[in-house]
């Protein structure tokens, strides 16, 4: 059994598409003629054992995202349903705080995808490698120039293994052509750093 997670943010972010996100949700900007994130789903609803698609982010859930994910479970068949933050808690904090949601019915694995991202999406393929050696964690990286590398997070990788060794969030100086393209498979106990640093950040507050 495996879900996704799609991350859609909330309605301070998307600045740069200002004023067109003043009137649609970024999630719902078309692309190629439907919703970004109908890309998302269709291509999470392609991968065997998809049981579930949760979106999660702080926007209100108004009637054109509404209609939209009613609209989505209609047409590939699986539950879609949207998680809303009661503030904006981040990529980490986002999963954190809705994990038992995520791991109901134990699934194998979960897809993370952030919704801004433009791709052909190889879930099977990430999936395969899964598998084949399995680690917590796996992102999907591509190469850019140095210049392009600077906008992204870079990574750091270990040429034999593929693992990672560096990773930093738009770096102020070139790290690696090696970039991250915001697509994530988890296991189960991927979560459990950041339990770990919820728990930490959480002393660190009393004290």
């Amino acid at each position: 059994m495996l879900k996704a997670v799609i991350l859609i943010g909330g309605p301070q972010k998307g600045t740069r598409f200002r004023p067109l996100s003043f009137e649609v949700p970024k999630p719902l900007f078309p692309v190629a003629g439907v919703p970004m994130i109908q890309h998302h789903i269709e291509a999470c609803a392609q991968v065997p054992g998809m049981q579930e698609i949760l979106l999660i982010g702080f926007y209100q859930p108004d009637e054109p995202l509404t209609q939209f994910l009613e609209a989505a479970q209609q047409e590939f068949n699986l539950p879609v349903r949207y998680l809303q933050e009661f503030a904006p808690l981040g990529t980490g904090g986002g999963l954190y705080h809705f994990r038992d949601q995520i791991l109901a019915g134990s699934p194998e694995a979960f897809f993370v995808l952030n919704a801004d991202v433009c791709s052909d999406f190889p879930l099977s393929a990430m999936l395969e490698a899964h598998r084949r050696q399995r680690h917590p964690f796996l992102l999907l990286g591509t190469t850019a120039n140095r210049t392009q590398s600077l906008n992204y997070g870079c990574i750091v990788e270990n040429p034999q293994t593929h693992e990672v060794l560096h990773y930093v969030e738009k770096p102020s100086t070139f790290i690696s052509d090696i970039i991250n393209c915001g697509i994530y498979l988890f296991s189960p106990e991927a979560l459990k750093p950041l339990r770990d640093v919820f728990q930490r950040n959480q002393q660190d507050g009393q004290l």
